[in-house]
């Protein structure tokens, strides 16, 4: 049997789709665009928030920084377990990453140290939810509050799940998604930003289309736009219509993916939580629609863990090697990382996509408890 760590979802749906956009001849940002921004809103719930979409999670970050008023100049606090996205993104506005260290139970940023990193350099800190677990928001909007932060919420993991009620996305500064090739939701890759004003959602609007100042309404409808001023620096960072066509397909979908998701990874837990040296993710996972699963292979066996299942047929994922290794991050500032040190000497992904099959799902197991009971 030949398991991979993920794959995206794809039916006729996504196929007719895609067809039905390529045959319409309109290539750029245009009325599926438009479309799917409309009912992502509706299915968030968004009443005091706008939302645009752009063309990846990581420009997505990018713009959200930049509406933010990050700059050169300016620090943002990051934490270190995360894709490199994020430091790229703080990066590419002339600011100065900050490295925080995760929590050892949620791998989300820890707060305490977070606020350790605070200067009056600070601007903003982005805080992302991680796999299975949440941002503990409360503790990060008091942070924010007493240092007068901006908050860009790192929600490329999270698409769809709830906290304490909320959906994400509903109530956070500002707030970013991925709908990369293997994110729950798949748009085969784009992104999406939402704000809090008006003012916002058109400064994200310039910025995604160089700078231009003309409102979307126009290209929406598949028309070609006849004058326009730029006034700022922006982007190429528009969501093509045949990205939106899948998505607006993939977005019907959701509810079937967060059960199916939610499933399998419940019964991961009951049963890799039975094998001694594994951690499991301390999550119900009630509320959430997960994105990847991982263990936490204790006692330094990780690489080898991984390269057993790999000879059998299993395949796996790092996500991540913590960004404060990377040579790139070297010349930034950085708290005590020693959790995330840690973590990242031990976490592992393992299969988990929306139609894997409870017998993948044994045998990951079986070969999993083989690797620690032969």
């Amino acid at each position: 049997m030949e398991i991979p760590v993920a794959k995206p979802l794809i039916e006729e749906e996504e196929i007719r789709a895609a067809v039905e956009a390529l045959e319409m001849g309109w290539l750029g940002m245009g009325s599926y665009v438009g479309k799917l921004e409309e009912e992502l809103g509706n299915y968030l719930g968004l009443e005091d928030r706008y939302l645009a979409l752009v063309s990846t999670g990581t420009d997505a970050i990018h713009l959200g920084l930049l509406v933010a008023g990050v700059g050169p100049g300016d620090e943002v606090i990051a934490p270190s377990l995360n894709f490199i996205s994020d430091i790229s993104a703080i990066m590419a506005t002339g600011a100065d990453p900050v490295i925080s260290d995760v929590r050892d139970d949620t791998i989300c940023i820890d707060l305490v140290k977070a606020e350790e990193l605070v200067t009056e350099k600070t601007k903003a800190i982005i805080a992302m939810d991680y796999s299975c677990c949440l941002c503990d928001f409360e503790q990060l909007e008091n942070l924010a509050v007493k240092y007068n932060l901006r908050v860009i919420h790192d929600a490329c993991h999270s698409f769809g799940s709830s906290y304490r009620g909320k959906k994400i996305g509903t109530f956070s500064d500002i707030c970013v998604f991925s709908f990369d090739p293997i994110k729950s939701m798949t748009c085969i890759d784009g992104g999406a930003v939402v704000v809090r004003t008006q003012e916002e959602l058109e400064h994200v609007w310039e910025l995604r289309q160089l700078g231009t100042q003309v409102a979307p309404n126009v290209v929406y409808q598949n028309k070609k736009r006849f004058t326009f001023d730029v006034e700022r620096l922006g982007f190429r960072d528009h969501m093509p219509n045949l990205h939106a066509a899948i998505g607006i397909e993939q977005l019907k979908k959701m509810d079937r993916i967060a059960k199916a998701k939610r499933e399998a990874c419940i019964y991961y837990n009951e049963r890799f939580s039975r094998i001694k040296g594994v951690k499991v993710p301390t999550s119900d996972f009630s509320d959430i629609v997960p994105f990847l699963y991982y263990l936490r292979i204790e006692h330094g066996r990780r690489d080898e863990f991984r390269n057993y299942l790999r000879e059998n047929g299993v395949g796996t994922g790092l996500h991540w090697v913590p960004n404060h290794k990377l040579s790139l991050v070297q010349q930034y500032r950085k708290g005590d990382v020693s959790v995330a040190d840690t973590i990242g000497e031990e976490i592992v992904t393992i299969p988990l996509f929306t139609e894997i099959t409870r017998e993948e799902q044994d045998y990951v197991i079986e070969k999993a408890s083989s690797f620690f009971y032969d």
